[in-house]
């Protein structure tokens, strides 16, 4: 029998009702059995499942960005059924009340993945970082098929602003990467982000582990060169305001635009010529012309039919949800990077494919897969499934990982029912405005950027003493933890009900005697004693992990 908490009353669970369960897809008993053939040969034993409530923690996380209400929580504590965890999951992905918040999360993970965690806040920047949210927010709520989503992002022309005429917020991928550096950039990104190949050292010279050459390179990086962004100014100043991505006639490097070439000098000296070539060899016309030959568009046809498309997306959302991808990095596809479950890796790609590229049913499909139920705990039968320290990971258990800076923000905005005012793009921006500052940004080739939110002295003197950790900690009249303090109820069902809201589980023996003691001290001051042992929650590693 089980327990749950609800104010001041426990009521009982019965158990669960195998009638009715929809089943599952194929693809779910496809992943479970290669795994379980993977740890007999591995000689591994998987740990066992996670708790229920944990494990709807962990769910909510990966799929919407925040950690779950304790309504939300009860919600599900509640469901009688055999597929209580099938019937949380299509809630997050299919429910209206959740549509908003998948959007908005998924549209954040791949801004960041796209431009960056700094991209539009650089001087003078040509990317307008809330177009691309609204029309990655726009594309996500409407289940926009993956390939499709591509291929605008690839081939996209038009304003980066919202607001102005012929806005696309599409643009914003590639507006600061087309005119740096002879397109140079937009190359080693769309190549890494939607292919899963890092090409950007062959620029200079052959790769020494993979097949991809310097001719390789310039190669792919003719498609980008009729593309230019126009700096868009504000009137009578000479700050921008937007950028337009347009498509440019190019005459080619040796000025004879029939046949648009681009030069490039191997490591020896020689000179050698490049013409825009796919990476299976396929070559489109030579022409610089726009009304002849459109090299962006060409390119994005030409990604739709790549495999590497596939499997780039699987590899990526199976790292999101499992910590890990099937080759790691998860961008870097090539022969030299060992592969876990490689038919395994074959058959999803196909299979994402064949769905007509459905996000949410890929997202299903991982979810609802036994190494995702799996608890965090390592034992004994599985301490050899090392991925940390380089061996290739066997997914006998749940990788602990800390939750990033924006599921932080999220998960206290909901546990304390903060930032629930304004649009979704005034909460968007006051997420973003307090992310500054940890980002912290690496003038590399990619673009690259981390965030100081692992464990740095920046980060620990936020959580101790940061003004959202002090507003979501507040005892002052009205905040939460007074509402709380002052309903119905023993002290010990108020604590429960806030280690079910940060924790998703309730209050071990040794933490309730360290409650009682934090009450004897504080001359029974509820609230006093559950803002202390709020703080102490939020600051616990067990908060700031997905596990």
């Amino acid at each position: 029998m089980f327990f749950f908490m609800l104010g001041a009353a426990i009521t009982p669970v019965a158990a669960a009702d195998k009638r009715d369960v929809a089943p599952l897809p194929p693809q779910v008993e496809r992943i479970d059995k290669a795994l379980q053939q993977g740890w007999l040969e591995a000689e591994v034993r998987p740990s066992p499942a996670e708790d229920e409530l944990k494990w709807c923690r962990r769910l909510f996380l990966d799929v919407i960005g925040r950690i779950p209400s304790y309504d939300e929580l009860a919600e599900f504590a509640k469901d009688k059924s055999a597929g209580k965890k099938q019937n949380l999951l299509n809630r997050l992905l299919n429910d209206e009340r959740y549509t908003e918040e998948y959007a908005n999360h998924w549209g954040t993970v791949w801004t960041n993945v796209l431009i960056g965690r700094n991209g539009g806040m650089e001087d003078r920047t040509l990317t307008n970082r809330a177009g691309l949210q609204k029309y990655l927010r726009d594309s996500f709520a409407r289940n926009k098929p993956y390939n499709d989503m591509v291929y605008e992002l690839v081939t996209a022309t038009g304003t980066t602003k919202p607001g102005t005429e012929n806005y696309n917020g599409a643009t914003n991928f590639l507006a600061m990467k087309v005119n740096e550096e002879q397109g140079t950039q937009a190359t080693a990104a769309v190549s890494r982000v939607f292919l899963g190949l890092q090409v950007q050292c062959t620029q200079c010279h052959n790769h020494p582990f993979n097949k991809w050459q310097q001719q390789k390179f310039w190669e792919f990086n003719a498609f980008f060169r009729q593309t230019r962004a126009l700096r868009k100014y504000v009137s009578g100043t000479r700050d921008v305001d937007h950028a337009e991505l347009v498509d440019q006639d190019f005459a080619g490097e040796g000025r004879r635009p029939e046949q648009a070439e681009i030069y490039f000098q191997l490591r020896n000296g020689v000179t050698k010529v490049a013409y825009p070539v796919f990476l299976d060899g396929t070559e489109i016309g030579k022409s610089g012309f726009v009304s002849e030959v459109n090299r962006r568009e060409e390119l994005g046809k030409l990604m739709m039919s790549s495999s590497y498309l596939d499997k780039a997306i699987v590899n990526r959302m199976w790292s999101h949800f499992l910590g890990y991808g099937f080759t790691k990095p998860i961008d870097d596809l090539g022969p030299h990077s060992p592969t876990s479950y490689p038919e395994l890796f074959d058959e999803l790609a196909k299979d994402f494919r064949n769905s007509s590229y459905d996000l949410k049913q890929l997202i299903t499909w991982i979810a609802m897969s036994q190494p995702y139920q799996l608890s965090s705990r390592i034992t004994n039968n599985n301490a050899k499934d090392a991925p940390s320290l380089g061996e290739t990971p066997l997914f006998s258990y749940f990788y602990t990982r800390q939750i990033s800076a924006e599921q932080l923000y999220q998960s206290l905005a909901i546990a304390t029912k903060a930032n629930k005012e304004g649009s979704l793009e005034e909460q968007a921006k006051r997420r973003d405005d307090w992310m500054r500052q940890f980002v912290i940004a690496f003038g590399t080739d990619e673009g690259d950027e981390s965030t100081s939110f692992n464990g740095s002295i920046a980060q620990s003197l936020m959580m101790f003493n940061g003004e959202l950790i002090r507003e979501a900690t507040s005892n002052a009249p009205g905040s939460w933890i007074q509402n709380l303090a002052q309903q119905k109820g023993a002290p010990s069902d108020k604590l429960q009900h806030l280690f079910l809201a940060g924790l998703s589980r309730r209050p071990r023996n040794e933490e309730l005697n360290i409650a009682n003691q934090i009450l004897v001290a504080r001359k029974q001051d509820v609230g006093g004693m559950l803002q202390d042992m709020w703080w102490a929650i939020l600051n616990s590693n067990e908060f700031i992990f997905n596990h």
